[in-house]
């Protein structure tokens, strides 16, 4: 029987767990990508706290009015900005079972643009 597209994701989300964690030191940085919108969260998981969060959502990226790729590029550099003034420059990237190829690639790219090592 054939896996449909959330159940690979799942399976994939939980191989990269097994490996990717987050620590006070170097937090995980977390993407979700819906559809229409794309979310990223730095969390510490050895105390199970989300540091900071940036999204498609936020209000200055929604009035951009740019398009999906481009969107998740100012995600990328919103949460290094965040991510730099809580006092972090080292991280560990968490794809969350996407492939690292369009949006997640382009939110990658605007975290190390924004000054975030990984």
């Amino acid at each position: 029987m054939a896996l449909s597209k959330t159940d690979r994701r799942e399976r994939l989300r939980f191989r990269i767990r097994k490996t990717v964690s987050g620590t006070t030191q170097r937090p995980r940085l977390a993407v979700f990508r819906s559809n229409k919108e794309i979310y990223a969260q730095l969390i510490d998981d050895v105390n199970g706290v989300t540091i900071t969060a940036a999204s498609s959502r936020d209000k200055d990226i929604d009035a951009s009015k740019a398009n999906k790729v481009d969107a998740a590029k100012l995600v990328g550099k919103t949460i290094a900005d965040r991510a730099i003034k809580a006092g972090f420059e080292s991280i560990t990237f968490d794809r969350g079972g996407y492939l690292y190829h369009g949006r997640v690639k382009s939110l990658a790219e605007g975290a190390r643009e924004g000054g975030l090592k990984f």
